[in-house]
């Protein structure tokens, strides 16, 4: 399975312009807003699945120095580290499949604007809690970001799965019983580049202290 969907998305970004992406977001407002409230410049910050965003870009203009940007396709990364030029080097890029993924580290704070909702499977679901678990220092925090109840249903020729907030609050916490509080939770709207509207919704959790 890891292999088929590095290949799609490997074939989904190669020769792409990252800007003509359904998902593409010039400006992560929300996603820094977020961030900014839960863990200052001197946190450590992964962002799950950063594909050829402009997280790192606006990352490192606010002064975050510790990023790294995780995702199964190196053709994504690629056009990623291309848009960043030199400052490319002050990131670290991972090339894998969260649901294979083994941390050796812990982070601050994880960052996934659009990865679970991929998570069509129970088991990959899993995998996704044990590497949250694994890669999340406690005390630290988890932004979940998805397609909402009333999101689409496929993205990029694939099924997702939808959650209201209250569904994907519940969903981690039977992943993961007990390890996490719920700071916020809300919705947004992403207007696509070619301007349809996707309906997300966003959950931050913290990682309560003490756990493992």
């Amino acid at each position: 399975m890891t292999d088929d969907r590095t290949t799609h998305w490997d074939n989904r970004y190669a020769g792409a312009e990252p800007q003509s992406l359904s998902w593409f977001e010039a400006a992560p407002a929300l996603s820094l807003r977020l961030i900014g409230q839960a863990a200052g410049p001197e946190a450590s910050v992964i962002d799950m699945g950063g594909g050829a965003s402009r997280m790192p870009d606006a990352l490192l203009e606010a002064g975050y120095k510790d990023i790294t940007v995780l995702d199964l396709s190196a053709e994504a990364l690629a056009l990623s580290r291309a848009q960043l030029g030199e400052r490319a080097a002050a990131v670290d890029w991972q090339v894998a499949d969260v649901t294979h993924w083994q941390p050796a580290r812990r982070y601050d704070l994880w960052h996934d604007r659009a990865v679970f909702h991929f998570l069509t499977d129970a088991g990959d679901r899993a995998a996704y809690a044990r590497a949250l678990n694994s890669a999340l220092a406690p005390g630290g925090t988890a932004i979940i970001m998805s397609f909402a109840d009333d999101g689409p249903e496929r993205c990029s020729g694939l099924p997702v799965q939808r959650y209201a907030p209250e569904d994907l609050v519940e969903e981690i916490d039977r992943l993961l019983p007990g390890l996490f509080e719920v700071k916020e939770t809300g919705r947004f709207a992403h207007m696509t580049p070619g301007g349809a509207e996707q309906r997300f919704q966003y959950t931050v959790f913290q990682k309560r202290a003490g756990t493992g």
